[in-house]
């Protein structure tokens, strides 16, 4: 598993997952998939179509969510910083810790991405740390220090508590704050349900067959956080964009991160017996797990990470396009997260793509180099253009 990232287009989860199948000799290229970044879910309805087609779904049922809402007078119903009361919850007090200890988790676990929550409204940036907070307990369920005792009974239990909280009923402070947050945000309970079945795949998978397989995964456990999150950031009064496209572009931003986990990860989870690489990708580079186990660079291996680094890059740029459409005061956390993390990827390629000894990271300089570059570029107002 690749653990919790703070990035995704509000950003807090990516990692990766297992799965039980062996090699397959197929071919399949280093591609985007046909059109793009789109992606959908129930995202098990129909087998026989394309992860990238279930997962659309998802994204035109968030969409439509928001265009269902009623505007006010010179709004998106996207760009509001008051909010309705949660009828649920009436203990102001209660609430205001309940988000000041998620904020204090943020802080501890995501440094950058919480610094970069300081430039948004105080509902916002309260909203964003709950969620980053569900995110990131939910990936502790299979990837923290009692991940061996996890059973899938303990995520059906997790699930039902889910839809409680969504119906009001919070078991604990963090529940609260979620609580409090859904109830003032069109944030719909499917990408969390989604999440969860990333889950669930951590407890039975450890290989994939091909990027379809793997695209799935990766929109369960990272791109389902950029659909939590779309509600909570805001769009731009000035946006022209659609909804649809600016889900499009949360969603390849966590699709971007997680992919970036599974190359700076492979010689971490090599170790653990998992292998997070599109099997058939493998074979086609004249690869295969054994040597990924042996873990020496070689021509072949290098000519393979070049692929698999340039289709996350494409991600990365698809992200791009959505961030100067999301509320000004919500660009700063997301061009940090996207810069840095993109920076992971830059890092690999220093270590002339030895990733099974040798971690990718950004050292400390680098990342104060980039929060004034990330910061510029959200306080410019950006050409908005008409996207898709």
């Amino acid at each position: 598993m690749s653990g919790v990232n703070a990035n995704s287009l509000l950003s807090p989860m990516p990692r990766i997952s297992s799965s039980s199948s062996s090699r397959s000799n197929g071919c399949k290229k280093l591609s985007l998939f046909s059109c793009g970044v789109l992606a959908s879910s129930a995202a098990v309805a129909n087998p026989s179509r394309s992860s990238e087609e279930r997962v659309y779904e998802v994204v035109l049922k968030q969409a439509a969510l928001v265009r269902e809402l009623p505007k006010r007078d010179g709004e998106t119903a996207l760009d509001w910083d008051k909010t309705i009361q949660n009828e649920g919850i009436s203990d102001g007090n209660l609430l205001d810790e309940a988000y000041s200890r998620c904020g204090e988790v943020c802080a501890e676990y995501a440094k950058t991405f919480y610094l970069g929550t300081q430039l948004m409204t105080p509902e916002r940036r309260r909203a964003v740390w709950a969620i980053y907070v569900w995110c990131r307990r939910t990936d502790e369920l299979v990837d923290g220090p009692n991940a061996s005792h996890i059973t899938p009974k303990a995520l059906e239990r997790w699930e039902k508590r889910l839809t409680d909280l969504f119906e009001g009923r919070a078991y604990d402070m963090y529940d609260a704050a979620l609580s409090d947050t859904v109830s003032k945000y069109p944030v719909d309970i499917q990408p969390f349900k989604d999440m969860i079945e990333g889950m669930r795949l951590d407890l039975r998978k450890s290989r994939y067959e091909n990027f379809d397989e793997l695209y799935l995964y990766c929109y369960y456990v990272a791109g389902t956080v950029g659909l939590m999150s779309v509600p909570v950031m805001g769009l731009a009064p000035e946006s022209k964009a659609s909804v649809e496209s600016v889900y499009n572009a949360a969603l390849a931003l966590g699709l971007a991160n997680q992919l970036t986990n599974i190359l700076r990860d492979v010689g971490e989870d090599a170790r653990r017996g998992r292998v997070y690489l599109p099997q058939d990708e493998l074979a086609q580079a004249g690869l295969c797990d054994d040597d990924i186990f042996r873990g020496k660079v070689t021509e072949k291996w290098r000519s393979f990470m070049k692929g698999q680094i340039k289709r996350a890059r494409m991600f990365f740029d698809e992200a791009e396009k959505g961030i100067g459409e999301l509320n000004e005061a919500s660009r700063w956390p997301v061009w940090a997260s996207l810069m840095l993390y993109k920076q992971i990827l830059d890092s690999i390629e220093a270590n002339d793509y030895d990733n099974f000894t040798k971690r990718a990271y950004v050292g400390k300089a680098k990342k104060l180099l980039s929060l004034p570059i990330a910061f510029g570029k959200a306080v410019v107002a950006p050409q908005i253009s008409k996207m898709w």
